[in-house]
Parts: structure tokens; sequence; C-alpha cells
């Protein structure tokens, strides 16, 4: 036999939890033909990757992005790509590009992901030659794709292309028979296109960008039982999975979400496969994990398909002023962010009444939250003036006190913010901060590893190597003789387990898979994943992106048996060829290679 690439020598993970071993895989075609005991026999065209003392496993899967936007014109996705990652998952949170136009995807995107908005706009419109989800996957796979996609439909986007976003955004209308009906079909149409599901949203700190309708929370927020029930009988019926968020300030929100997953058996009620943000150990609340996890394993005991997203690293966020989502939780906040003019915003910051609501806000220590609100835990790392980085908020507003009377927090950040604007940069971690509740977690079988948000927030938040982030905690605990998963389990939570659970052609690699790998140097799984890095991004003008940078730990990614990233950096091939393809649910998907043919619109 005759093979286009043999991966030699490595420590071989299948993607389904099994044992590892050493073996030798034949590539040919861009399927994986031959795993071997023994060497195999290269051709003269045959190119032999070295991979002894390194681990060769399935590519990852990210169930959890919002590169909807940024797939158009940057198809490569090559962030995601040159750590390991070779399917994601578009369109979650509520929120897709299927059905509405460039304006209101602007609206939608814009201030919830942290994406600029006319960006956004201009992609869309440029890009937007489908009116149903069939057209919208043939157009995706007209581009050069370089990971896999799959995708939720978002219900956002069907409220507002149904409705209006205005209409879709007022909490006394409803949508009438015929618009129930629209989104019922849209809904049905997206599932027979193969998607995944549908993606929902409840959680009230989500705001609109744009004028008309700004500062309102998203469509997907307004809807009542009664619109759920009849879009989640049919993802119920059909098998699919429902994407959602809670309203975290109304905590029975979780426990409805969570018990409309079960199932009865003997009855036509099947479970409904429910996949929900985010099993996070929230510094502000420490004890919420533990209930998450233990609701998570009640509900599937009665007959449910719950899994919580779970993001297995430290959630460390960065903020330029005062631009930051977390700000959206409180009234105080989301009122500076509502206003997007500078002077407006200053003079507001400067108004002590509102100075007032804010410090009674930051104080308001308890109830369902997500930022910590303490100000002596978030460092500056940037400023115009030098003195006062690598110091927290608190303490400037403590030296800049008199003694015994410091500047109380707030002032001091919100005089700092007024002084420095966007130049002042700082960070704080928000949850995951206890390496204990982290290996508890990765452990439970009721989480699903994701929730990287990639592709959004991208002045905030860096979490493309997630899945090498956590392999190194496997492999350090399992250096240190303290295991809490092997290789293998953390492989297969990274990869398989998820592309079963979506139905997915994916995360896989045994003989007849399509050969979708990354090689990964366990010697490199090191601090230099957790280093800050930032890099431009072409088509949103040069913007800097928070981005992760540790190469030597990736040394190969294969897509559809090309090599699409070498020694952690893309090759030419990454984004001027399509090796990715859009995975419909049930559907094995060939390799896509240079000559496959490219769907045409309709």
């Amino acid at each position: 036999m005759t093979y286009d690439t043999i991966i030699e020598g490595g420590r071989w993970f299948d993607g389904t939890g099994a044992p590892s071993a050493v073996r030798h895989l034949g590539i040919r075609d861009g399927v994986v033909v031959t795993v071997s005991a023994t060497p195999l026999e290269p051709g003269p065209d045959t190119r032999v990757v070295d991979a002894r003392g390194r681990w060769v496993m399935p590519g990852m899967v990210d169930i959890h992005t919002h590169y909807d936007v940024e797939v158009l014109e940057g198809p490569a996705l090559d962030e995601s790509v040159r750590h390991g990652v070779t399917t994601v998952l578009l369109g979650s949170c509520s929120l897709s590009t299927v059905h509405v136009g460039g304006v209101d995807a602007g609206d939608l995107f814009g201030r919830v992901e942290a994406i600029p908005r006319e960006h956004v706009i201009a992609a869309v419109d440029k890009h937007q030659d489908w009116k149903t989800p069939t057209q919208y996957v043939a157009a995706l796979e007209r581009l050069p794709l370089g990971p896999h996609l799959a995708a939720f439909i978002g219900h956002s986007d069907m409220r507002t292309a149904t409705m209006g976003l205005d209409r879709a955004t007022r909490p006394e209308v409803r949508p009438t028979a015929a618009e129930q009906a629209r989104m019922e079909t849209m809904l049905t149409d997206a599932l027979d296109a193969g998607f995944v599901g549908m993606s929902a949203q409840q959680l009230l700190f989500d705001k609109l960008d744009g004028e008309t309708c700004r500062s309102r929370t998203l469509p997907s927020t307004y809807a009542k039982a009664k619109e759920m029930r009849r879009l989640n009988g049919i993802l119920r019926r059909r098998g699919r999975a429902l994407q959602a968020g809670p309203d975290a300030s109304h905590p029975h929100t979780i426990l409805t979400q969570a018990f409309a997953s079960i199932g009865v058996p003997g009855t036509r009620r099947k479970p409904l496969k429910t996949s929900l943000l985010s099993a996070a150990d929230i510094k502000a609340i420490p004890f919420v994990i533990h209930l998450m996890n233990g609701l998570g394993g009640a509900v599937n005991k009665l007959g449910a398909d719950f899994r919580w997203q779970h993001l297995p690293v430290p959630f460390e966020v960065y903020a330029d002023g005062i631009d930051l989502v977390i700000f959206e939780e409180f009234g105080s906040g989301a009122a500076a962010l509502h206003l997007n003019e500078k002077v407006a915003r200053d003079d507001l910051l400067r108004d002590p009444d509102y100075r007032t609501r804010f410090r009674k806000d930051y104080e308001t220590k308890y109830g369902p939250r997500v930022w910590h609100r303490d100000l002596f835990d978030a460092e500056i790392v940037e400023c115009p003036d030098a003195s006062v980085i690598g110091k927290s908020f608190g303490q400037v507003g403590v030296e800049r006190g008199t003694r015994g009377n410091p500047v109380h927090p707030v002032d001091a950040f919100l005089d700092l913010v007024l002084e420095h604007g966007t130049d002042i940069r700082w960070r704080t971690t928000i949850s995951n901060h206890r390496p204990k509740v982290l290996k508890k977690m990765a452990q439970s079988p009721h989480v699903q590893m994701g929730f990287s948000d990639a592709g959004a927030h991208l002045r905030n938040m860096a979490f493309y190597n997630f899945g090498l982030r956590l392999l190194r905690h496997v492999r350090d605990a399992d250096l240190a003789g303290r295991p809490f998963l092997s290789v293998e389990q953390a492989v297969h939570r990274l990869t398989g387990e998820l592309a079963d659970w979506y139905g997915i052609d994916a995360g896989h690699l045994r003989e007849g898979d399509r050969a979708d790998l990354v090689v990964v140097d366990p010697a490199h799984l090191d601090a230099s994943l957790e280093q800050y890095a930032e890099s431009p991004v072409a088509q949103y003008d040069g913007l800097p992106r928070m981005v992760n940078r540790n190469d030597a730990a990736v040394p190969l990614v294969m897509i559809s048996g090309r090599v699409v990233v070498e020694d952690g950096v893309p090759t030419d091939v990454l984004g001027r060829e399509r090796t990715g393809s859009f995975l419909r649910v049930g559907q094995r998907v060939a390799p896509a290679t240079a000559t496959t043919e490219v769907p045409q619109p309709v």
C-alpha cells in the first residue's frame, strides 16, 4: 500500500478513551487507512512525520465560538487551528447570520460579543447571497475553509428576521401565529440542512448595539414559555441540541431549563439534549459550582440529556477602560456602556450622583452575579501613567487618599478611566481560579469541555488553546503522582465525546476516519500556554486581538489529510485552499481536497 503521509512512532489516541499505544499511521487521500504496531514502508513521494515522543490525537472540537462573522472574511480561522482545533461550532448564544441582514447582525453581535459593529455589517452585506439554511451551508463551503464547521441556528436570528428587531425586543409583543409558524419552519429547515440544533439566550446582560434598539437585551430573552416549548419540541423530536444561557439574576430559570431536558420513557417526550452556560467556579459565589454539578447529576438520573459547558482553565479577562461585558450585569455599569460617545460617557462618569449609584452597585456583594466586584483584585497592566502599572485600582485609591481616608476603589477606577480612557488596560480572574475544583469538573460526566468564545471579545480574553491547557493540567498532575484524569480520558473529552454527543463526523482517529489530527509535543505543554500575546486581525482593520502563542507545543496539524499547521505556524494551504467542510448531523463527510467541487449559488 502506498501512502501520502506516514505519522511515525507517536503515542496514538483514537478519541474514544481507549488505551493509547505507540503506532504508525498511514494516510491516503485524506483518510487514515492504516494504524499499525509495526513501521510502514514509505513510497517515493510519501511524507514521513517523525512523531516519536509525541502524542498523535484527533483534532479537537470547539463547541462554543462566535466565528459567524469572522469566517466570512477570514475562513482559515487560524487562531483556533494552530492550537489543534479542527472542528468549530458556529451560532452560539442565540446569534447566527443565517437570516438577518448586515445591520441587524451588527446590532446583535457588536456589543454582546465585542466585535466591531461596522465590520459585522460590512462582512454580512458583502457575502450574504443566501436566504435559507441550505444556501447558507453552500455559501460557507464555497469559502476556503480551514477547519470543519457545524452550527446552531440562533433564536435571536430567527426572531429578528421574523418580527423585526424592534418588535422582537419589546416585552409586551408576542409573535403572531404566522410568525411563530415561520420560526418553526426556519428551525426545521436548519435541522434538515444538518444543523446540530438551536441556540437560545435568557441572560439579561447581553445588550444590543446600534441606535434604534440600543441597550435592549437580545431578542431571545423576550420569548415566553409557549414560544420556547414549540421550538424545543421540534428539537426534542429530532434529537437535536438546545444550547442556552439562563438568566443568572433569576436562578429558577436554571432549574427550569435543566428539568425541561428530562424525557419520559415509553412516551413521545424524548429527552431534550441541552447544553447550558456555564459550569464556572465563580469567585463571587464560590459554592454555586457544586450546586451546578449536583443539578446536572440529578436531572440526568431522572432521564435528561443535560450538560454544562465548562472552560477548563482560569477565566482571566482584560479590559480597556470600562469596556468590558461584566459591567453590563448591574445598572450603573450598563448605563456607562450604553453611551458610545466619549464626551457623554465622560460626563456621566464625573457625575457625583452616578458615582454614588456605582458605589452602591459595587458594594452589593450578595445575590447572583458574575463579577466579584473587588477592585483590589484588578491589576493595571498598561497605562500612560507608569506609576500605577502593576497595582490594583484599590491600591491606587489607598495611595491617593489621606491617612485613614483612602479614595474609594470605584472613584479611583473612574478617575483613571476619565484620565486615560481606553489607554488604561487591566485584568482580573472572575472564575475557575481553584485548581482542585477545575480537576473535579474535568472529571464530571455532566459537563462538556468548551466555552472558548473564540472569535468574540477580541480585546478581552483568549482561550483558543483551552484544550492544550487541559492536557497540560492532566500531564502535570500525572507527573506529580496525583492524577485526576488519564491522558486518554482528557483527549476523549476534547474530541470524540463532543462529536458523538452532537452527532457530527469528527473527533476520532481510527482506520477509515478522515485524517483530522494534531501532533502534540508534551514536553512543551508548559508555562508558554498561559503567556499573554496579541496579533492584528486583518479583516477588522488590524485591530489587535488577544491570542495564545505556544508554537512548540503543536508540531503538526492536519485537516482532511493536509498539513495546515507546522511547528505552530499556519502553512500556505490554510485559508487558501479548502480543507474543511460543513459537518451535517448524522452524515459521514469525505475529506475536502483541492479538487473538491464547490457548491454554486442557487
